[in-house]
């Protein structure tokens, strides 16, 4: 039997299969998850930033491009003028933005007019919502970033939480340290949805450190991990209690910007960098440089370069070789990288291991000298050939060989991958 079809309806089931055969082209999917990513938030470069700070000037945009850093308050939207013209990267701050806004008709009218001004800004990085809210707050903290993000999704909600030494009443949540802190994280992450998990631990007392620094790392490690989400750590870069806290010198710091880096960071933080009634800060309150600011030129530069490196990969595992307090995870048995101890004496503090890969097999490593009072070597050995990252320049040196003896400055690091 032959059937006959009108030649305008085989043009229009032409039409319709190219249209088909487009959409599930490898193109079509590339295209639309191009525009997808477009419309909502990402880290894009790795964050590197600090707390509290003078007005955004020239002269202070200056200061900060030197120091290496990309991300600057703004404390209203001139400010972000300021900040576009140095390439530098703007979290907004306005009494706007806090969840009273939403249930005032004319407040949220003019948080509407807010967004509507600034969110196609290029300097527009984030908005500043809040510092260390309990867990009460986190309802409506919720009900303010889904706003925001319906409004503008290409911008950060930003928020910063407590450490884990904080107080339940604090948290607002019960137990010991760890109950309490994983239940705060928990009702965190549930109920505000953030696209990114910043927390704030302060480990330098005046004759001792912190136990719970490690801990705190690896519950946001763990936590950012769970929820998809990038973290950012604030660490110490001053004191505001002479009595109790001490500044950081130049390796302390070192340590802090490395051993972020191999929990897999995705952001670092200053507190701060220059505030009334803080010593010892990276800037001084007339803008005159410290000795942190001249040391962060360098590490700031290095924390990108090697944040960048690892942004494609997932972090596998972070181990300690000697530490043992909470958090301390020590190196599984036959693990893809170790340390030769034959060649490299044994340390209280001893080394941290962090390993990244694509997919679930390491390929990468960051190997932290955990002591920040000397320099170490540090023998490394791994499965087949390894490369070594060079901070400085962003390039990569073969050691034609599946072992490399690494030379570590106090507390600092070296990325090491797998020969491509």
């Amino acid at each position: 039997m032959k059937i006959l079809i009108h030649r305008s309806t085989m043009m229009k089931f032409a039409y319709i299969l190219c249209l088909a055969l487009f959409a599930h082209s490898p193109w079509m999917h590339a295209a639309e998850a191009e525009a997808k990513s477009a419309a909502s938030w990402q880290v894009g470069a790795p964050i590197v930033t600090y707390w509290c700070g003078p007005s955004l000037t020239d002269a202070v945009a200056q200061q900060m491009v030197e120091g290496g850093f990309n991300l600057v308050w703004c404390r209203d939207e001139k400010e972000l003028d300021v900040a576009h013209r140095y390439g530098l990267r703007g979290q907004l701050r306005n009494g706007l933005l806090t969840p009273a806004s939403l249930d005032d008709p004319k407040r949220r009218d003019q948080l509407d007019a807010l967004i509507a001004r600034v969110r196609k800004h290029p300097a527009l990085y984030a908005y500043h919502l809040i510092d260390e809210p309990d867990a009460s707050q986190f309802p409506a903290l919720g009900r303010l970033v889904a706003y925001l993000r319906q409004r503008d999704p290409a911008h950060l909600a930003y928020i910063n939480l407590f450490p884990t030494y904080a107080s339940n009443k604090q948290l607002g949540t019960k137990g010991d340290v760890v109950t309490a802190y994983k239940e705060h994280l928990r009702l965190y992450v549930e109920q505000v949805k953030p696209a990114l998990i910043s927390y704030d631990h302060y480990q330098f007392r005046l004759n001792s450190d912190s136990n719970q620094y490690f801990l705190n790392l690896a519950m946001i490690r763990r936590a950012a991990m769970d929820a998809g989400v990038p973290f950012l750590n604030i660490v110490q870069a001053c004191t505001w209690a002479p009595t109790a806290m001490r500044v950081p010198n130049t390796n302390e710091l070192r340590y802090l910007v490395y051993s972020t880096l191999a929990y897999g960071a995705q952001g670092i933080s200053y507190y701060v960098y220059a505030c009334a009634n803080h010593h010892g800060s990276l800037v001084g309150l007339d803008g005159t440089p410290g000795p942190l600011y001249h040391a962060l030129k360098s590490y700031n530069r290095e924390f990108l370069a090697i944040a960048t490196e690892l942004q494609p990969l997932r972090s596998l595992g972070v181990y300690h070789t000697s530490m043992r307090e909470p958090g301390c995870e020590p190196l599984p048995t036959n693990p893809p990288f170790r340390l030769d101890p034959s060649k490299s004496p044994a340390r209280p503090r001893g080394f941290l291991l962090g390993l990244f890969g694509a997919k679930d097999k390491p390929t990468h490593v960051i190997v932290v000298n955990l002591d920040y009072t000397a320099e170490v070597t540090a023998p490394l050995i791994g499965p087949a050939t390894l490369e070594l990252f060079d901070a400085a320049t962003a390039k990569w040196t073969s050691a034609k060989k599946a072992a490399i003896d690494l030379t570590l400055p106090p507390g600092g690091g070296k990325l090491i991958r797998i020969a491509r």
